[in-house]
């Protein structure tokens, strides 16, 4: 029994001084990393634990250095290489100038002290050589132009006061303007490239460094009811255009594919929406002591996506609105036809669709992709006002200018057309109607864009200033130095985004102000019915165009000289003879030379002013040859339809059809022609 009672009192004994032991060892620990970690509850002065920094002038320092270390144990494991160098004297300067960066003085917070710049040339100077004989660098934050040109010890006497008032008359307070520190929260893996208020491997706060959480849900839902808006907007406007292809011809079909550019841009837009900030935010790290950061870069593969499907189409819908106005100055300047601007449409697709993919690859090679934590997509130009200003002010200024331009140019054309050379009654009214339709669309997109554009402006100027108050407003809870003198602090308005975000949305909604009318209405019911609708005829403002003068001949007629007008690209001298539709398309058939033999069929366009040409002339020759013998062509098909009228009617007017001359063919009608024509008659 005694035995057996003396193990457990043996063993109590030997475990007792175990513990005590193993007590003191991890005590000193605990409160060393106590220490560092209360330490960053706040910015403020802490003793120096370094062992090269001991029995200084002072004996307090602050965390994080001018190093951006965040605690002493950081910083003392940064300064273990230039141990060697320190104990072999090389420079009796290079122990204080290393303290000065590694544990600066500290007596009161805010208060920051550089050396001077003869401190660090003396000591890099004197000791490059043993360096490179350790296999060091000097390195970059420690290079002598970025500290203060000045020729004092450190610390310098005023540096040791604890008051204020005589450190803010010295002479070297506004050299202890900090700058900006990456907080240990925003740090990233230098890997990544990320960069913020110009300091790499840094990243904004997400979802928004500006915002409440009330403002950004608020922000957020109204940019969704908006983007849903767009979206049925603009995907209503391609539909109609698949209802009927044949409708929209050149020179209103750039709006079309202008549409399709905001469908994707609004799905894109919902779709952040739904996401919410899952793709512009990096997620929350805290064994890393990490907070959400936003995305940046293009290792984030759904954010890739989001930028490049939303600038491409951006950028795309500006550059189709520019082709818009192309074909709208090539219609009404100088005359061209839809088939003339149709051979353009290769060029046309090239550069919309080009421009852009050139812009957005370049964009991905400058890995410049910023996410947007207010409305949960990845663009550019968010953070970096570079990228902003040119890569998406400068190309949108651009687009805009030259837009403008060929815009007004073809709207006074068009009006000097109106008001010089005198129209038909009905085709006055069509082309008003066509110019205010014009002007009305254009404007419903200038506007917006133009807002748009503001905003970015707006952006570009003050963001600067939005960075320094939330430095300000932040620095404690982030324990980096507080921005020095602030004079004036400013801070986004809600309303500003709000507006921004609208005005990127609804300047696609103005393509649904082109398609809306009543036609869309009944080929939309027909749709439904399961029914389609034949095209009944040329389009309005298409055909507008090119019935009209040329403007250009117009002005260089004599004052009693016949008006030249066109009629579908094509003119007609003499008389006006402007024939409907309906006429122009039965005209569609094989021509026969005269020898009998049948050319190939033309096609509708380029066979319109040869046959219309032919039927007036026709009319004229019969008018002239019979003297009212012959009865009147009624209904004009072509010359055999006509010649076999005349042969069902009168068998003795063969005679007289082929003793006509052929020298009677007048106003566009070719020799060939009226021998086909004489050879024609004779056989019937």
């Amino acid at each position: 029994v005694f035995m057996v009672q003396r193990v457990p009192i043996c063993f109590s004994t030997l475990l007792v001084p175990f513990v005590l032991l193993l007590f003191s060892v991890v005590t000193p620990a605990v409160s060393i990393h106590m220490d560092s970690m209360e330490s960053h509850s706040e910015f403020s002065c802490e003793p120096i634990r370094l062992r090269m920094c001991q029995d200084l002038p002072y004996n307090t320092t602050f965390m994080p250095n001018l190093l951006n270390h965040y605690d002493q144990q950081t910083a003392a494991l940064a300064m273990e290489p230039f141990h060697p160098i320190v104990n072999l004297v090389c420079s009796a300067d290079l122990r204080m100038f290393l303290c000065a960066l590694y544990a600066p003085v500290c007596t009161v917070y805010g208060q920051v002290s550089l050396p001077c710049r003869s401190l660090c040339q003396q000591a890099k100077d004197e000791c490059h050589k043993l360096m490179e004989v350790f296999g060091l660098d000097w390195l970059d934050d420690m290079e002598c132009n970025r500290f203060p040109d000045c020729d004092e010890p450190y610390p310098r006497p005023e540096d040791l006061l604890t008051g204020t008032d005589t450190t803010d008359q010295s002479s070297m307070t506004v050299q202890r303007d900090y700058g900006f520190w990456c907080p240990r929260e925003l740090k990233i893996d230098p890997d990544l490239g990320y960069t913020f208020m110009g300091k790499k491997d840094c990243s904004a706060p997400c979802p928004s460094m500006f915002f409440s959480k009330q403002e950004l849900n608020f922000i957020r839902y109204f940019i969704g009811v908006v983007s849903i808006v767009c979206l049925s907007a603009t995907l209503f406007t391609f539909l109609t255009f698949l209802i009927d292809v044949t409708r929209f011809r050149y020179p209103e079909r750039p709006i079309i594919f202008y549409a399709v550019c905001y469908v994707m841009v609004s799905l894109v837009f919902f779709l952040g929406f739904l996401l919410e900030d899952r793709v512009a935010c990096n997620a929350v790290s805290p064994s890393q002591f990490r907070a959400p950061t936003i995305t940046q870069g293009s290792h984030n593969k759904v954010c890739t996506l989001f930028f490049m499907v939303l600038y491409f189409f951006t950028m795309a819908g500006s550059v189709w609105w520019v082709i818009l106005t192309i074909t709208w100055f090539l219609a009404a300047v100088p005359k061209w036809g839809s088939e003339a601007i149709e051979k353009k449409a290769l060029l046309f697709h090239a550069v919309a669709w080009g421009v852009p993919g050139a812009l957005t690859v370049t964009l991905l090679a400058l890995n410049k992709i910023e996410g947007d934590g207010i409305s949960g997509v990845c663009f550019i130009g968010l953070y970096d006002i570079d990228a902003l200003r040119w890569f998406v002010l400068a190309p949108l200024c651009l687009n805009v200018a030259v837009g403008v331009t060929l815009l007004l140019v073809g709207i006074v054309a068009l009006n000097r057309v109106r008001m010089e050379i005198p129209l038909e009654k009905e085709n006055q009214t069509k082309l008003v109607k066509f110019m205010i339709r014009m002007a009305v669309f254009s404007v419903l997109y200038l506007v917006p864009l133009l807002t748009v554009i503001g905003c970015y402006l707006y952006e570009h100027t003050y963001r600067n200033n939005w960075e320094t108050t939330w430095m300000e407003e932040n620095c404690k809870r982030y324990h980096i130095p507080c921005p020095y003198k602030v004079e004036q602090t400013r801070r986004p308005a809600m309303v500003v985004f709000l507006v921004k975000y609208l005005m990127m949305l609804v300047v696609g909604v103005p393509s649904v102000f082109w398609v809306g009318s009543k036609k869309t209405c009944f080929e939309w019911a027909s749709f439904l019915q399961g029914r389609r609708r034949k095209d009944s005829g040329v389009n309005e403002s298409r055909q507008v165009l090119q019935e009209q003068p040329d403007f250009a001949q117009s002005l260089l007629r004599e004052p009693n000289t016949p008006i030249v007008r066109k009629s579908r690209g094509t003119s007609t001298q003499g008389t006006s003879t402007h024939a409907s539709s309906t006429h122009l398309a039965d005209l569609d058939e094989p021509v026969t030379t005269h020898h009998g033999n049948p050319t190939s069929t033309r096609s509708k366009a380029s066979s319109v002013h040869s046959k219309g040409s032919y039927h007036g002339s026709l009319r004229r020759t019969e008018q002239r040859s019979f003297h009212g013998s012959m009865p009147r062509l009624d209904h004009p098909l072509s010359a055999h339809s006509s010649l076999h009228q005349i042969d069902g009617s009168r068998h003795g007017s063969q005679r007289n059809i082929c003793e006509a001359p052929s020298t009677l063919i007048t106003h566009g009608t070719t020799g060939g022609e009226s021998q086909a024509s004489e050879k024609d008659g004779t056989s019937a």
